[in-house]
């Protein structure tokens, strides 16, 4: 499952359009690369699931893909996007790699993101080589930049049902039945989170650091 929170402030309807169609489609990547590596490993759920697929259908929760984001990018003034994707099952049958297939698991989902601000920037790159990057054409490859390394940033964090748990819960080889009671409180944790000044300033400086890197690539290459 995945999470989100953009605060771009989006003036122009078509630029809502483009943050929808980006958290749309990055939601899909995410959680097929979820599902795609635990195929990989052998897991058979996530396929006999319908989940190995860049069809965003098979990932799409109608709350919180479509109705949610919607009504908070249409509906709103623009200041932020809430969201998440349908889970990916697994069942880690390898016992002996168990531990190791669910970090590998949790981490793809984070790491897709990272690797679609990085093929947007190379794309958008190397079309400025030969054509003029316009405010528009740059607005664009600003949310899908700017959306991505916060889905990435934001997945990281260690509170259910965040990918970050699940590395959190194997850090430290939490309980089973500890991690079940913690989940039952995540969404309310994170609610609480979201709206504290200090959780905030740290997440837009991280963010703020990450986007910038991707961004210095666009320059170096484009100009």
């Amino acid at each position: 499952m995945e999470f989100v929170i953009a605060y771009n402030e989006l003036s122009l309807y078509s630029e809502k359009f483009v943050l929808f169609l980006v958290l749309l489609a990055s939601i899909s990547i995410h959680e097929w690369a979820h599902a795609v590596t635990a195929d990989r490993l052998g897991d058979p759920l996530p396929r006999s699931q319908g989940r190995v697929t860049l069809d965003p259908r098979s990932h799409i929760d109608l709350i919180g893909t479509i109705v949610l984001p919607m009504v908070m990018i249409f509906a709103s003034p623009g200041f932020a996007v809430f969201g998440w994707g349908k889970p990916v099952q697994v069942s880690l049958p390898n016992l002996k790699s168990r531990k190791r297939d669910d970090i590998l698991i949790t981490l793809a989902g984070p790491v897709s993101n990272l690797a679609i601000a990085l093929i947007t920037v190379l794309l958008f790159s190397i079309f400025g080589l030969f054509f003029q990057i316009t405010k528009s054409l740059f607005s664009v490859l600003f949310i899908a930049v700017n959306l991505n390394c916060l889905l990435f940033l934001f997945n990281l964090i260690p509170i259910p049902p965040l990918d970050g748990s699940h590395l959190l819960k194997n850090a430290i080889n939490m309980k089973a039945v500890t991690f079940n009671k913690l989940s039952k409180y995540g969404f309310f944790i994170l609610l609480i989170l979201i709206n504290l000044p200090i959780f905030n300033q740290l997440m837009s400086e991280c963010l703020l650091v990450l986007r910038s890197f991707f961004l210095s690539i666009f320059s170096q290459i484009a100009y």
